[in-house]
């Protein structure tokens, strides 16, 4: 039996803001940044989900020109961090110093802010520096807060990780630990622009104007727009589809595909599915929708997975990406509920 969607306790005209806060961060990106319309939809997808983004691509792809720009649409205090071999935590998160009051001659410890404090951080070249400083991140990117000393620090509200990392040069790079790839709602490819994009970029930016680009929301229509996502309803079978999809990336798992054992090394874990079904109620409602459909899930199934699973050497040595893996379980996955539900492959899945 189908199960029946709770109705949801927001109104149209709620749902209706956040379309039209997309639309209107959408128009001002594009006054700055030509194509790229997927990047910027599921930047704005983990944002408005409360999730940070890992972006992947060449140099001179506009990554760090495309947050720099988000963050004046959305007239939020903005810190860039350039991540170089000798960056030391306290470069990132700040540090105590000694203050001294020169009437009283009394000295106090006071603690500095470092560049996280501030609303979207730019992690650019995040792949460049130590673990040591990477880890650095991994409390303000769950917890939104830092802890120097004894002291906790609380981070601005909304707080919105974007590190940036170079795929072809890693001579000297520091590859991200799985534990704080995780921390990572989604992890977005940038791609290449078509013909008629780089034609665009060329005449742009080879001229003497200038685009300008206007605040068009504030930090607190943010966190309105983010409690809006929570209150998006969703169906047992799109939570049940999510688990599906999730637990079938477990390598020696019940009802886990033959071609799964065989080219992956470890797969995601639950985090996967919260940010699954997180960022498919943003999807649904900058849509125009009221509730979570399947397709917001395949949708977003390779942002979200793909660095959260990781294939095995005889994957690698035939050119399998996890991205092949995700699409081929997709492909063997059930869309409807009477289908999933009873197929035996999937019958183990639910059973363990």
């Amino acid at each position: 039996m189908s199960d029946t969607l709770d109705t949801p306790v927001f109104d149209a005209e709620d749902a209706a803001k956040l379309r039209e806060a997309r639309d209107q961060v959408v128009d001002q990106l594009g006054k700055v940044i030509v194509g790229q319309t997927h990047v910027i939809d599921e930047i704005l997808v983990s944002l408005f989900s409360q999730g940070h983004c890992l972006l992947e691509g060449v140099p001179g792809l506009a990554k760090t020109l495309m947050i720099s720009t988000l963050a004046q649409t959305l007239d939020l205090s903005f810190s860039r961090i350039q991540f170089t071999p000798d960056l030391m935590p306290a470069d990132v998160t700040g540090t105590e110093i000694i203050e001294e009051d020169r009437a009283t001659g009394h000295r106090d410890m006071r603690f500095m802010q470092g560049p996280l404090f501030a609303n979207i951080v730019l992690a650019d070249e995040i792949n460049r520096t130590p673990p040591k400083t990477q880890s650095s991140l991994l409390e303000a990117m769950q917890e939104r807060q830092v802890t120097v000393g004894r002291q906790r620090h609380v981070l601005p509200a909304p707080f919105f990780v974007l590190a940036t990392q170079n795929p072809i040069e890693q001579e000297g790079t520091y590859p991200l630990p799985e534990a704080q790839q995780d921390r990572f709602m989604f992890k977005i490819f940038v791609d290449y622009p078509s013909f008629d994009e780089e034609f665009e970029v060329a005449k742009r930016t080879t001229g003497v104007g200038s685009a300008e680009v206007r605040p068009v929301l504030k930090a607190e229509d943010i966190l309105r727009l983010q409690k809006i996502v929570r209150q998006v309803p969703v169906s047992d079978h799109v939570i049940r589809y999510a688990l599906s999809i999730v637990r079938q990336t477990r390598v020696g798992g019940a009802g886990v595909p033959d071609f799964v054992d065989e080219l992956v090394g470890w797969g995601a874990g639950p985090r996967a599915v919260q940010y699954l079904i997180l960022g498919g109620k943003a999807r649904a409602l900058l849509q125009g929708r009221f509730h979570v459909q399947v397709e917001d899930i395949q949708a977003l199934a390779k942002s979200v997975l793909r660095h959260r699973m990781v294939v095995n050497f005889a994957a690698e040595s035939d050119g399998v990406t996890s991205d092949d893996v995700i699409d081929r379980i997709i492909q063997a996955t059930p869309t409807t509920e009477d289908e999933l539900t009873r197929d035996a492959r999937f019958q183990k899945i639910f059973a363990t």
